[in-house]
């Protein structure tokens, strides 16, 4: 993932930060509890195809 690329995406929901996860391949919202699947990477930032993060997730 382009660190560039980082600093200019935002949550499609609440509009704050995200943060990579590599392990998984998703940007993940702690805010809204949703991590947006990064597909061939593209991220996919639409709300239906984001998953919802566990609680013991959220950091």
């Amino acid at each position: 993932m382009d660190h560039r690329l980082l600093e200019i995406v935002a949550c499609p929901v609440c509009k704050g930060k995200l943060n990579y996860n590599k392990e998984n391949q998703e940007l993940v919202c702690n805010i809204d509890r949703l991590a947006y699947p990064v597909k061939e990477g593209i991220p996919v930032m639409l709300e239906p195809e984001a998953r919802r993060l566990t609680a013991e997730e959220v950091k």
